[in-house]
């Protein structure tokens, strides 16, 4: 008994110092592939890749948290193994902070107004030190809100005061000696879920105006906001699922979900499919039927013309026709591996949205599409970013992948 349990902990370190190599590789690969396209005189495209990505792996984390947020305001009690695990998310919000500003140094190439065109009248709300500060400020008050929020969901989950790391450690300090309170804790938790999901439906919003819209400074959608946060549930969602899925997959994590949580999920990502797809519509009849050129243009541009045609057509096919067909089947919900699938190929389509966004306005390439194989690279950077924000939150905090009796519905 004595030499299985030795073996099972040696292969489990063994796993862990393989998941560190590879964190390490993604990051120093896709990091090293962006310092090495500024230096090569391909700084446009190096810093197109990285506000993607900085926009794709915040809103996966934002999103995530939301999770939690959400079924702890509707008591939703069949979400309690996954709510430990979308609290995972909220490691990466340090990371996303400072990404959001190293994107300082890149804003000759991610702000195409700045270079002295004429935004009739938007100078005031559109100047670089503006932005960053309005922007600074609202992401500091969403992940301020989000780890007060896990400061105190994480009381009703932890019992032990063991301090096994820092992070632990200066929670179990704020905590104090004394047993907490545990009604004064759940009304605590009911208020911070509330004012995150508020905080995360502005602020997300403003990063969708900020960073994304105002890449062309004369479109006004009034829509765009209340898109972007429902596509950072989408998103959030779906690496929810990837998480639990690989976890459920893994025998050493010991974390496994029935089929009916995975079911409950599957669903709940279904119908946010089904909300981007109708925010997607609905933005684009609003401008068609209104018919003004300052918003046609944009819309022609982007789903008529080559070379975004074609790339219009396969996010809308990737992020909506295909999950919504796939999705109607109950058993595909319940098959982890198969929703690993669905979900990462989603998660690459709303890249690819990004990039029909954001690249017409940014790239101005007269030949095909701005997308190379350094692309991927970075994003990789940014995968391995992810993967180790979420190792530290499961070391630190080992609660999080526990399933306990009674949280499974």
């Amino acid at each position: 008994m004595t030499d299985n349990m030795q073996t099972d902990k040696e292969n489990t370190t063994m796993d862990t110092r393989k998941l560190w190599l590879l964190i390490a590789a993604l990051v120093v690969i896709g990091f090293g592939t962006f310092a090495y396209n500024i230096a090569s005189g391909h700084p446009e495209r190096a810093w197109q890749a990285y506000l993607i990505n900085f926009l794709l792996w915040s809103a996966i984390a934002q999103g995530g948290l939301l999770f939690s947020t959400l079924m702890t305001t509707t008591r939703a009690r069949w979400s309690g193994p996954l709510s430990g695990l979308s609290a995972a998310f909220a490691g990466f919000f340090p990371i996303s902070f400072i990404l959001f500003l190293v994107l300082f140094l890149g804003s000759t190439y991610i702000f195409p107004w700045s270079h002295g065109h004429d935004l009739h009248g938007k100078e005031i709300w559109l100047n670089v030190p503006f932005l960053f500060a309005r922007d600074c400020i609202g992401l500091l008050v969403l992940y301020g809100l989000g780890f007060v929020y896990l400061y105190y969901a994480l009381q009703l989950k932890i019992e032990a005061r063991d301090a096994s790391g820092f992070l632990r450690s200066v929670f179990n300090r704020l905590r104090g000696e004394l047993p907490p309170d545990m009604d004064k804790v759940r009304k605590r938790v009911g208020l911070f879920s509330i004012l995150y999901m508020l905080a995360f439906a502005l602020v997300v919003s403003l990063i969708g105006y900020d960073l994304v819209m105002a890449a062309d400074p004369h479109w006004i959608s009034t829509l765009f906001g209340a898109y972007t946060f429902i596509k950072a549930i989408y998103l959030g969602l779906g690496g929810l699922i990837i998480l639990a899925a690989l976890l459920h997959l893994n025998s050493q994590s010991g974390f496994q979900l029935p089929a009916s949580n995975f079911h409950d999920i599957g669903k709940l990502f279904f119908a946010f499919c089904l909300m981007w797809a109708d925010f997607f519509y609905v933005q684009l009849v609003v401008i068609w039927y209104g018919n003004i050129p300052e918003e046609t243009a944009y819309v022609i541009e982007r789903i008529m013309m080559v070379p975004w045609r074609n790339l219009a057509v396969g996010v809308f096919l990737i992020c909506f026709v295909l999950p919504f067909f796939i999705l109607l089947n109950k058993k595909v919900k319940m098959m982890p591996a198969a929703m690993i699938v669905i979900c990462s190929v989603v998660i690459v389509g709303i890249w690819f949205e990004h990039l029909l966004l954001l690249a017409p306005s940014l790239s101005h390439s007269a030949g095909g599409l701005p997308l190379g194989f350094s692309d991927i690279l970075i994003s990789l950077g940014f995968l391995g970013l992810m993967l180790s924000a979420i190792a530290v939150a499961f070391k630190q905090f080992p609660e999080l992948v526990r399933v306990e009796q009674g949280e499974v519905g």
